[in-house]
């Protein structure tokens, strides 16, 4: 069987890589045999990195071409399908859907998030396209239901992102063991965001005042230089001595740090879904609903939104109670996302089974 991936990989994004990564794997777990071709915006990367075969996402004769010889496509995971940050995703990954189609062949919505879908001609696009897909899997309720508000009505089955089903035998980071730290650690995940809530300054003074109660801070880039810079703008603002792990460290070694730090505070899905699966508590700071479905899939608190009213000695304090709380927290949180786990690999045997179907 060969199956054609896309979505948004070889951009150097950690949360899309591991999303990529874990389909991968799911998909060699259910069946060893599998050809698997990706569209990356950087093929030789992504041929090196996973092992597996990858075209350039931008050639069309090329992508067609592949579709052809294929059984099926895989669009996802990730938040494809929105039109928030530019016109162009929605006509980029629905046009290679009708490629699929027009090849004949068969395409499962792999985990996706969507929206904001809101421009009325991306409405059309994404309607038009879903209804021709052979199964729908998204990762949260709120997807299902803005699918339904712009007239979608297929079945659509809920599932647990793509990375909840990423296993690591042990957290490994050699840049975190040299480090030797001795006090609890908070790694923290921050990105970009265009407000005119000054939150990289709250951020600063928070995390000032969680230094001086007696722990250690750890900046974590999940979106290689783009978050490496944001951190350390962060980081200049501060008065306490903190850290900032390797923004070019691998999927494996981020998901490490994160798994021996002993709290995480997050702006970025996949840090948190990485403190999940490495049952890591967290609190997430909000700036879109998919923030907010996991923490609660996850049960854990989101302390307020990016434009939200919030003040730095109200993250302080949430910090240091959450510290205080970490057994209780690790058990909620465990007994959370175990069951999800266990059902993220299911999603890549659906795709397996439509495309033996067809």
């Amino acid at each position: 069987m060969k199956v054609v991936l896309s979505g948004y990989y070889g951009f150097n994004n950690i949360g899309d890589e591991a999303i990529l990564l874990s389909i991968i794997s799911a998909l060699k777990e259910q069946k060893p045999d599998i050809e698997i071709v990706v569209l990356s915006n950087d093929p030789e990367f992504t041929k090196r990195t996973y092992g597996v075969d990858a075209i350039n996402r931008w050639q069309m004769k090329d992508v067609f071409a592949v579709l052809k010889t294929s059984d099926g496509l895989i669009s996802g995971g990730g938040s494809l399908l929105q039109d928030k940050t530019g016109m162009k995703s929605i006509p980029y990954y629905t046009g290679i859907m009708m490629l699929a189609r027009m090849a004949g062949k068969p395409f499962f919505i792999y985990s996706q998030g969507m929206g904001p879908i809101d421009k009325s001609v991306s409405q059309f696009l994404t309607r038009m396209m879903l209804k021709k897909a052979g199964k729908i899997t998204l990762r949260d309720t709120g997807s299902i239901q803005l699918l339904k508000d712009i007239g979608l009505r297929n079945e659509m089955e809920l599932v647990p992102d793509p990375v909840l089903g990423f296993h690591l035998e042990e957290p490994k980071s050699n840049w975190y063991q040299q480090q030797d730290f001795t006090k609890p650690v908070l790694t923290v995940s921050v990105r970009e965001w265009p407000t005119t809530n000054d939150f990289k300054k709250k951020i600063a003074e928070a995390l000032d005042d969680f230094i001086r109660r007696g722990n250690e801070v750890v900046f974590i880039p999940m979106h290689d230089k783009h978050d490496d810079d944001t951190s350390r703008e962060i980081l200049a603002m501060m008065n306490e001595k903190a850290y900032v792990a390797p923004f070019d460290a691998s999927i494996e070694e981020k998901v490490s740090i994160i798994g021996l730090s002993d709290m995480l505070l997050a702006m970025r899905l996949h840090a948190l879904i990485f403190a999940g699966i490495m049952n890591t508590p967290f609190l997430a700071l909000s700036y879109d609903p998919k923030i907010d479905a996991f923490s609660e899939q996850a049960n854990q608190p989101v302390f307020a939104h990016v434009d939200g009213e919030w003040t730095s000695d109200e993250l302080a304090l949430a910090l240091s109670r959450h510290l205080e709380v970490l057994p209780q927290e690790k058990e909620k949180l465990a007994a959370a996302v175990g069951p999800l786990t266990a059902k993220a690999k299911g999603t890549a045997k659906q795709a397996i089974e439509l495309f033996a179907r067809s």
